[in-house]
């Protein structure tokens, strides 16, 4: 599903380089679900980007679903992650004055599906995340848990086979971070293949094995 091939990742600032990543071998089957830790500085955050087609690698091979996506073009890329990749994010990045109903429908909205097909999905997705009752709610009127499954619903909305969650539950309590990491779970038995960077060990211990990065490197032997 995912493999990642002696990837490095370079970036230039002037006369000044920084090497992020140093060469990561990267294997996740699909239907897995793994968690990624490891300190400020680690390469965790460039590592989700090239994952998830937001960048590419300066050298090395990033197969997803058996393409290499490395070098390809800012269109090219724009399409699989449309189409392949949800995404949910530390601060849920949800737009504040659209109702949760709106939120769930706005990439369908920009892919041209039908209001009819539309408003079928965003209803359908709402009710796996529980929310079917707040869909007239803008997000300043939720919780952060409530906002966080909005956001889920978002990432779902495009039926894409890959999440990607950045710190899902860091800006929740712990009540609503084990909602959260109930709702992941959910997700994972029905067949999603889920990759998602915390820090925080318990959340981790959530998912089927952690790999860990430090300088840009796989630290240690996946657990």
């Amino acid at each position: 599903m995912i493999d990642l091939r002696n990837v490095h990742k370079t970036y230039q600032t002037g006369e000044v380089s920084y090497e992020a990543l140093k060469g990561i071998f990267l294997k996740i089957e699909r239907g897995e679900f793994v968690s990624i830790m490891g300190p400020s500085g680690s390469g965790k955050s460039t590592l989700m980007n090239l994952i998830g087609c937001l960048d590419t690698p300066t050298e090395g091979s990033y197969y997803l679903e058996e393409r290499n996506v490395a070098g390809l073009t800012f269109d090219q890329l724009s399409e699989i992650r449309n189409q392949k990749i949800g995404f949910v994010f530390q601060n849920f990045n949800l737009l504040p004055y659209a109702t949760a109903f709106e939120n769930v429908e706005l990439p369908m909205l920009f892919n041209g599906k039908s209001t009819a097909k539309r408003r079928q999905r965003a209803l359908e997705l709402l009710e796996l995340v529980g929310l079917t009752q707040w869909q007239k709610h803008r997000p300043t009127e939720m919780s952060g848990g409530q906002q966080q499954r909005v956001a889920i619903a978002r990432a779902l909305a495009m039926e894409p086979p890959v999440i990607l969650a950045d710190e899902p539950t860091g800006n929740l309590d712990s009540r609503s971070g084990e909602e959260i990491m109930a709702l992941f779970g959910k997700l994972w038995k029905e067949g999603k293949t889920i990759l998602m960077v915390t820090h925080d060990p318990q959340i981790a211990a959530h998912s089927q094995r952690t790999i860990h990065l430090r300088d840009g490197l796989v630290a240690e032997p996946e657990e």
